[in-house]
């Protein structure tokens, strides 16, 4: 059977690299993939050979402890080990994670779903769980890690100062059930009584405001450079940094307009824990 891979974009590089260096002891032992699958203590499939050279899936432990031995590797393979169990983040959410931890200051607009920066555990895994195409269980749970991980930004010294503008309806929906949704809430609220941060919430109310293209972040990092960020939908996801003054500064007036037009902190915080209160 011929050699095959599946696509390795929006992975996280390790994985990636992980199949490079397999792929490469491999041929240097003259092994065929579907040989190297039938020579693994654990019978591994050729599917899953293929699929870790190609950097779509993570090599699990047994995986990586088996194929270094039958590749003769003496340790190679298995030095990855801890960098493989590191948080997952899609490939193209590496760089944008790199740079939100240098960030001096940081502004989100989140018109479809509450920021991974104030994201619960539950509500994060719910989320998670809903990816398409469907997540390993493991994979889930290293992207949790990744999400919590990060929220460390918002203890961090110095204090970045950080302002979140979110859509009413956003913190509406009851993502994971009752007890999930409240908890999610309850975290917010205890976010916004911090005093680098700022959320404000977009009320239903407004029919109309310049956000409706939807969801944007601004950042200032330590090194003075203003960028702006955003997301967009497509088979594995994608997004884009905008760096040019002209560019940014356009984002800027856009945010500007939107929190103009969201309510201010205190009655924001009181609308989150009403919301909280009622459930």
């Amino acid at each position: 059977m011929g050699e095959q891979g599946n696509g390795s974009r929006g992975k996280p590089l390790i994985w990636k690299l992980f199949g490079l260096q397999q792929k490469a002891l491999r041929n240097l032992r003259g092994m065929t993939q579907e040989q190297l699958a039938t020579a693994t203590a654990r019978k591994y499939s050729l599917s899953t050979v293929q699929k870790v050279e190609a950097g779509s899936i993570r090599p699990q432990p047994d995986y990586v402890t088996d194929v270094d031995h039958v590749l003769r590797a003496e340790g190679v393979l298995i030095a990855l080990l801890e960098e493989l169990a590191q948080p997952g983040y899609p490939g193209f959410f590496e760089e944008y994670v790199e740079t939100e931890g240098t960030v001096t200051r940081l502004y989100k607009y989140d018109a479809v779903s509450i920021s991974g920066l104030l994201q619960t555990e539950a509500h994060a895994r719910e989320v998670l769980s809903s990816f398409i195409p469907l997540m390993e269980d493991d994979d889930i749970e290293a992207n949790v890690r990744g999400r919590i991980g990060r929220q460390k930004l918002l203890t961090r010294k110095p204090s970045p100062i950080l302002c979140f503008v979110i859509e009413e309806h956003v913190l509406r929906r009851p993502i994971g059930g009752r007890a999930a949704h409240q908890e999610q809430l309850e975290h917010i609220a205890s976010c916004a009584r911090m005093r680098n941060v700022s959320i404000h919430v977009m009320p239903i109310s407004v029919t109309r405001h310049v956000g409706l293209d939807g969801s944007m972040t601004l950042l200032d990092t330590a090194d003075g450079q203003s960028l702006a960020y955003v997301e967009y939908q497509g088979p594995v996801g994608g997004s884009t940094f905008y760096s040019l003054p002209k560019e940014v500064s356009a984002l800027e007036q856009r945010y500007a307009m939107i929190r103009s037009d969201a309510l201010p902190t205190k009655e924001s915080l009181m609308l989150i824990e009403e919301l909280a209160g009622a459930l």
